[in-house]
Parts: structure tokens; C-alpha cells; sequence
């Protein structure tokens, strides 16, 4: 029988069946300027291909909502970037008139259109950083598609207070990043009752089930609106991060044969933590509905491997370079490529004038003095107040350093919220100002701490003049830091600025060894940054080093930077992306399961699917017949206790047996002593021991 296709997965991981309405979910009006897409046929029955009966024969089995049998022209290809926030920085109009829109030329997502095909027109889905009125939101929309190719997701406050920080900062970011959640009854119970989210300690608390609820609904959002823009024949759809991982079963439901590439930016934990996730075999199916899916390194690639192989039971092959996970007859890529940074932009910050006299004036402040520098996000996981102990430490251990050696910290806003990171907050103030009370002299301060958003142009000034950067990061996705640092210690190709360093170049990293970037920066001293003391002896190991050892290890890194920079890791992936998806359109494909149960099963092009009646037919009129039955799944169940043979199969054996006209074969792993024990009464039987190792004619 066949039932309705759901594509609203709140409503029916709930079981509320009869809250939900037509397929495509909640309703709205998706006319607008873009046109209703067409709906797919999809199959929802549950069991096995043999079991789907009642097709006509002149029809392909399943159909897709992509209408073509064949892939379009290159040229006409379009990629839907799909992230939570757009590239866009949107600010209200000083007389209250309207809203002036610019590209973000930080944004990740903007600097990867370097590395797009020309012909490739690219599109971006996702949300505003401003709060727009719903009156405006459809001028607003138009104008950002109009101007600048981008289409807004607006979500309501509520929801995306409960999708954000509810659930993504609270529940997902935690986890990725290695911690657990673990709390106490009493703050758990508080957590449930508190109305809301924005006091909560990221992983401290119970699974909230009301705020998964409340970023599949976001997720949803998300994809009415790519289905919006989307045309299934030719576009390529490149979703990005944690925040929508439910996305691409939303996406695959509705499009079976879209090509559809993910790529996550935040680390992937081991199996043993990620399967604390309540949610855990949802979200693992829900990117096994993409096409190719890419991580910033190899530990990360592994352990989604991992959780793979022990959560739902699925194996990945490596062929020629290439892994792949097969999922239901689709070959689900694995891509490892970490991401660079934008080489044309840092170049061209690198030339800009204000850079010149903030570069005089870093240089007057710390003239006779080495500076080591600290660029990170104002979070729990960056170890800032571990790189300050490390920085006391090294202080002490050796004096020779006091009144030579600073500490400029940069600390960017906090983008979350919670007693944890106050209370981190207060645990830097207070080193910094032990630090600088224990060891500052008059005109020195050993820590500079800049808690506050630093211009560009700013922090390029601060790199220039910087011996040494320190990530201490205890778990980190990539951190760009380091690439940074290398590119501006270099200069910009051609500068003869009077401010810029003199001599050859160098630079000196010292990085954790939990941060994505890590291994691709051989030259770098790694640390465990939870070993204040080993900490502290790379930073002194690193300023002390001799000039030509920090020439050399810098020239390796600039080497590597300019070479895989953000435009060669999108081209990387699309061009990957391109080839996974490249028998999309010669495959058969049949669409089954409920929520997030749901996955595409694609069938070659030469399968037919077996008829009982055909079956018998052909039996009845065949002269020769080779029969050959597994044991163990076939003939008795794997869930059995007695794995002994019935006396049922036994007879059904010696019937087939007693036709002169079949060969009957057992093939089984099982030893040859018990087969031939099992099946003594069966004299006419031929039996394959141990692999077909020992045959018994």
C-alpha cells in the first residue's frame, strides 16, 4: 500500500500525523516570482524492492522529480550555496527608510566563488544578521536576489532563539567540540522549566527535545526556500555546517536524483561522544542523503567513518584515493580537504594606507620588544587563559625575557552566550592582571588584552609586526589564524612599504595540536595546550630559534597557504562534488522510508525487478537448474538461538534435491564437521564448508 510522502519531519517525529497538511509542509504560498515545483513520485512502503509489485512493466520502476534522463550542459549549471547566515551585511537606512545592503568580504562563503567555473552562476541561500519587519520582508528579498543574487530566510524570533542558541550552541557545538553533557538533576530540571535559553551553559543540561523539534522546523525553512529558487535539472546545492544538518533529507525527499555536496566546518567527535546524542542515527542518515561530504581533516573524516560503521552498521571502501560509503546503492563521498584563506584580499589589506601609519605606530609602542599574538574567538574552547599561564609560566622559568617579551591577546566578540563563558571571561581578566601586577615595569606590559572587535586593517598590522602567533585552542574546526599571520609576515607581493619589516621573512607558530590546522603546518612547534609547562617552552623555543631555522620553516608555510588558499579548496570540492554526482541521471531511483528513515535507493540501469510469477515460470521450463543457498540469514534466521536446521528445511531440501533436474548446493562459512552433521539425511545435498574451502559434491 502505498502512503502519503511527508516531507514535514517536526510534526512526524512526533507522531502527529494528522497535524501535518499537503506534502511540501507548511502551506505557504511559494508562488511569487519563482512558480510551484513539481512533486515527486515517491514510494513510502516499507520492506524490500522484491516486495513493491503492481508497476507497469513499460515504466521505469521510480521516478525522480528531475524530469531529464540525461545531466545538463555545463553552462548552465548553478550552485545554491546554502549556510545559516548570508554574506551579506544588511543596516538600517540612517532616516529609517529602508535598508542598504553590502557584500561581507570576510565571509567564507562570499571568497569561495574564486574557485566556482565562470559559467557557473552561484546563488545564496540563508538568513540576515538584522531584524527585518515582516512588512518589508518581501521588498527586502527581491532587492537581496535582484542585486546581489542572494534569498533570504527569515525565522521568527522565537524559533530562531530555540534553533540557535537552543540547540546548535547549546547541543551540537558542544558536542563537536568534545564535551559532554553532563548535569546534575537539579540543573537539569531547571533547564527544562526555565523559559529560556539564553542563560544556558553550552552541553550543561538534559537533550531538550523542543528545541531538536525547533531546528528541524528551522531546517524547513531552509529548504521552502531553496525549493523556492532551486531548478533540480541543472543546480548543484552546497550546504554548509552544523546548522543544518537535517537539510539534506528535506532536500533529497523532495528532489531523489539533486546533487547535493555538504561540507562541515566545526570538528566531528569520536563515536564514544557522538553517540551520547539522542538524535544521533537522525542526523547521520540525514547526511547520508548527500552526495559528497567534505571535513577539514582526516580525524574528523574518521570518526564520522566510525559512527557510521558502529551507529547504523555501514562500511566505507577506499578506491584509488577516493572514499566512499555505500548507502543503499548510492556511493556517498568522503571529501578531506581543510579550507585556506582568501590570498587576494589579505594582499590587498596588506597595501592599504591606513595600514602604514597603524603599522608605525604598533612598531613605536613595541620598539625593543618581542611580540608573541593571540587572535581568537572570545569562547570556552580557545584556551585563552591556558596560553596566559603558559605565557606566566615562561616568564618565570626564564627571567631574560621580563621587560622583553609581550603578549598581545586580541579577543573577538563572543558570537555565544552563558555562565560558562562569563566565567571564563573573568578567569582571563584575572590572569592578565596578575600577569601584568607580577612581572610589568614602568612603560612594560607584559599582557596586552584587547577585548574588543579589531578592524582588518588592525589586525594585519598587529600580524606584521608579531615574532611569533600561539593558538592554544583545546578543540577547534580549522582556525585560520596561523594562515593569516603567514601570508601578512610575507607581505604583499611587490610592496615597498617603509614600514614593513626588514630582512628576509619569517614567521614561528605555535599551535595546538587540537585544531584542524594543525597538520597541514609542519614547520610549527605543536603543544598540548592543557601542558602549561610544555606550552610555555615552545614559546620560548620558538622566539629564541635562529633567524635562518624561522626562514626556512616560514617559506614552507607560505609555500603551502598561497598554493591552498579558499579558492582551490572550492574548486576541489565542487570538482568532487561534480564527479559523485556524475550517474545521477542513469540510475534508477526508488524513494522509501518515513522521516528521517527516508533514503534514496538507486538501482542500476539494467535492473529488473523479480516477479514470483516469472519465477515459477521460469523453473517449470527449465532442463538444467543450479541452486546454490546461504545458511546463516537464509535458511534459518541471524536472530536465532537453535541454529540447527528444521525438519521443515530439511524436507524442503530433499524435495528440490529429488528433481534430477537441479544441482542444490549449500555455501556457508560454517565448518565442514557440523554442515555434515546438520544435513546427513540430506544425501543428494552438496555442500561448500568454510567458503567453498572444502566441498562436498
Amino acid at each position: 500500500m502505498m502512503s502519503r510522502s511527508y516531507t514535514n519531519l517536526l510534526d512526524l517525529a512526533e507522531g502527529n500525523f494528522a497535524a501535518l497538511g499537503p506534502v511540501g509542509g507548511s502551506g505557504r504560498q511559494r508562488h511569487g516570482s519563482f512558480g510551484l515545483r513539481r512533486m515527486s513520485r515517491v514510494m513510502t512502503v516499507p520492506g524490500t524492492l522484491t516486495e513493491l509489485d503492481g508497476e507497469d512493466e513499460s515504466e521505469p520502476a521510480a521516478t525522480s522529480s528531475v524530469a531529464s534522463d540525461v545531466p545538463s550542459s555545463v553552462a548552465a549549471d548553478r550552485l545554491i550555496v546554502v549556510s545559516n547566515q548570508l554574506p551579506i551585511v544588511a543596516r538600517r537606512r540612517p532616516d529609517g527608510r529602508g535598508w542598504s545592503f553590502s557584500w561581507d568580504d570576510d565571509s567564507l562563503l562570499l571568497q569561495l566563488r574564486d574557485g566556482i567555473p565562470d559559467e557557473m552562476e552561484v546563488l545564496f541561500v540563508g538568513s540576515l544578521r538584522a531584524d527585518v519587519p515582516a512588512a518589508e520582508q518581501d521588498a527586502v528579498s527581491q532587492a537581496l536576489l535582484d542585486r546581489f543574487r542572494c534569498a533570504p530566510v527569515f525565522l521568527p524570533d522565537h524559533l530562531n532563539d530555540r534553533f540557535y542558541h537552543g540547540f546548535c550552541k547549546r547541543q551540537l557545538w558542544p558536542l563537536f567540540h568534545y564535551m559532554l553533557p553532563f548535569s546534575s538533576p537539579a540543573s537539569a530540571s531547571a533547564a527544562a522549566t526555565s523559559s529560556s535559553v539564553a542563560t544556558s551553559s553550552p552541553g550543561n543540561g538534559c537533550f531538550d527535545r523542543s528545541a531538536w523539534e525547533a531546528y528541524v522546523l528551522a531546517n524547513k525553512f531552509f529548504f521552502e526556500k531553496v525549493v523556492e529558487v532551486i531548478n533540480p535539472e541543472d543546480d548543484y546545492v552546497w550546504v554548509h555546517d552544523y546548522h543544518l544538518l537535517a537539510l539534506p533529507t528535506f532536500l533529497r525527499r523532495r528532489f531523489n536524483r539533486l546533487r547535493i555536496g555538504f561540507f562541515l566546518h566545526s570538528p566531528f567527535p569520536s563515536s564514544e561522544i557522538y553517540r551520547t546524542l539522542p538524535v544521533r542515527d537522525e542526523i547521520l542518515k540525514a547526511l547520508l542523503n548527500c552526495d559528497l561530504i567534505g571535513f577539514h581533516t582526516f580525524d574528523y573524516a574518521r570518526h564520522f567513518l566510525s559512527c557510521c560503521s558502529r551507529m547504523l552498521g555501514i562500511e566505507y571502501q577506499s578506491k584509488r584515493g577516493y572514499i566512499g560509503l555505500d548507502y543503499f546503492g548510492r556511493t556517498v563521498g568522503i571529501k578531506i580537504m581543510p579550507v585556506g584563506v582568501h590570498m587576494g584580499q589579505l594582499e590587498s589589506g596588506l597595501r592599504l594606507p591606513d595600514r602604514e601609519w597603524r603599522l608605525s605606530e604598533l612598531q613605536q609602542q613595541f620598539q625593543g620588544k618581542t611580540v608573541l599574538l593571540g587572535v581568537d574567538d572570545m569562547d570556552i574552547f580557545k584556551g585563552i587563559n591556558l596560553k596566559l599561564l603558559a605565557f606566566e609560566n615562561m616568564l618565570r622559568t626564564h627571567p631574560k625575557w621580563q621587560g622583553r617579551a609581550v603578549l598581545v591577546q586580541i579577543a573577538n566578540p563572543a558570537r555565544g552566550r552563558g555562565k560558562d563563558l562569563e566565567a571564563i571571561q573573568a578567569e582571563i581578566e584575572q590572569s592578565c592582571q596578575r600577569i601584568n601586577v607580577d612581572f610589568g615595569q614602568s612603560g612594560y606590559s607584559p599582557v596586552v588584552f584587547i577585548n574588543r572587535d579589531v578592524s582588518s586593517v588592525e589586525k594585519v598590522a598587529y600580524y606584521t609586526i608579531a615574532e611569533c602567533v600561539v593558538v592554544t585552542a583545546v578543540r577547534d574546526g580549522m582556525n585560520l589564524t596561523p594562515y593569516e599571520y603567514i601570508v601578512c609576515r610575507q607581505g604583499a607581493p611587490g610592496s615597498e612599504s617603509v614600514s614593513e619589516v626588514s630582512g628576509p621573512k619569517k614567521s614561528m607558530l605555535v599551535v595546538s595540536e587540537f585544531i584542524g590546522c594543525s597538520p597541514s603546518l609542519s614547520g610549527a612547534i605543536r603543544v598540548n595546550p592543557w601542558n602549561i609547562e610544555a606550552t610555555a617552552e615552545a614559546m620560548n623555543e620558538a622566539i629564541s630559534m635562529p633567524e635562518q631555522e624561522k626562514q626556512l620553516r616560514h617559506e614552507k608555510h607560505y609555500r603551502y597557504v598561497s598554493s591552498h588558499d579558499v579558492a582551490y579548496w572550492s574548486k576541489s570540492f565542487i570538482l568532487d562534488l561534480e564527479r559523485a554526482c556524475r550517474d545521477h541521471f542513469k540510475r534508477t531511483c526508488w524513494g522509501i522510508g518515513l522521516g528521517f528513515g527516508f533514503r534514496v535507493v538507486a538501482l542500476d540501469p539494467h535492473f529488473r525487478k523479480l516477479n514470483m510469477d516469472s519465477i515459477v515460470n521460469a523453473y517449470e521450463i527449465s532442463e538444467s537448474r543450479a541452486i546454490l543457498l546461504d545458511y546463516d540469514g537464509t535458511l534459518v534466521p541471524q536472530t536465532s538461538i537453535n541454529k540447527e536446521p528444521s525438519p521443515e528445511v530439511l524436507n524442503i531440501i530433499n524435495t528440490l534435491c529429488s528433481d534430477s533436474r537441479n544441482i542444490v548446493f549449500l555455501v556457508s562459512g560454517r565448518d565442514k564437521d557440523t554442515l555434515g552433521k546438520w544435513f546427513s539425511s540430506c544425501p543428494k545435498l552438496g555442500i561448500a564448508a568454510e567458503h567453498g574451502y572444502i566441498l562436498r559434491e
